[in-house]
């Protein structure tokens, strides 16, 4: 592949899911061959965790290649999965609003440092902060596609609304080739009553844009990043991970990431 395909994982609530998404679906597409980066736009750092990269091992990181202190293909270490390097985040990351608001081209910081890396990777995915900030934008403004993952709860929908309405913002004035791959449902739980109802609610709504893999609610998953490791190699056999497994071929099976 000659561009790398660039993909968000975006949601602006926390706790859905975002981070074991990124984990495992950059796991498992590296498993196929391909060569995956994954970048950490959060804060707090959990993907880099994820993966074990300890806080020691994060000098180099997103939030200096952002203001320009260092080149992003510095800031890139190796983890233990094959096929598969990470941009880490650690705290600083917070304070980067204040250094890119006076910037004029502000939306488009991420863009273009990535662009050096364009011919590097076949995948590059983002796993986006809990909100939509500008850290958020940036990652849309550089993402050719865009997945959302959300739990089968009633204020998801309202939160998912929001997030429609502003990547629909997005394409329009920033970023006209970006496309949502996907809505994917996660803490999946089919003995609730109300997943169900937001489940039909969704689907009947936007239809195709719903992945038919769901991830379910799964210990070993919740486990796998105490562990540094992705829940593809703590557990390959647990229902988490035959989801993510599902989910990539899925993917795959559908051609959405190049829109063949």
């Amino acid at each position: 592949m000659s561009t790398s395909q660039i993909i968000a994982i975006v949601n602006q609530k926390g706790g859905v899911g975002k981070t074991t998404t990124t984990i495992n679906l950059s796991t498992v597409l590296a498993t196929t061959g391909a060569n995956i980066l994954v970048i950490d736009l959060d804060p707090q750092g959990n993907t880099s965790t994820g993966f074990g990269v300890s806080q020691q091992d994060r000098k180099n990181n997103i939030y200096q290649a952002l203001i320009g202190e260092i080149s992003i293909n510095q800031c890139i270490i190796t983890t233990q999965v094959p096929n598969l390097n990470i941009i880490t985040a650690n705290t600083n990351l917070s304070a980067i609003e204040l250094e890119l608001v006076p910037l004029k081209d502000r939306e488009y910081v991420l863009s273009k440092i990535l662009k050096s890396l364009s011919s590097t990777y076949d995948y590059i995915i983002i796993d986006c902060p809990p909100s939509l900030s500008l850290l958020t934008i940036n990652a849309l403004v550089a993402a050719d596609k865009v997945l959302i993952p959300m739990q089968c709860e009633f204020y998801s929908l309202e939160g998912l609304s929001h997030l429609l309405k502003t990547i629909e913002l997005i394409e329009k004035n920033l970023n006209p080739k970006i496309k949502i791959i996907g809505i994917l449902f996660t803490m999946y739980d089919k003995r609730n009553r109300l997943t169900e109802q937001v489940e039909e609610d969704v689907r009947r709504c936007l239809g195709d844009l719903v992945f038919n893999t769901t991830i379910p609610r799964n210990v070993r998953l919740s486990e796998a990043p105490s562990y540094g490791q992705p829940a593809i190699l703590y557990d390959h056999k647990c229902s988490g991970s035959i989801a993510y497994i599902e989910l990539t071929k899925e993917i795959l099976d559908k051609k959405i990431l190049y829109g063949e």
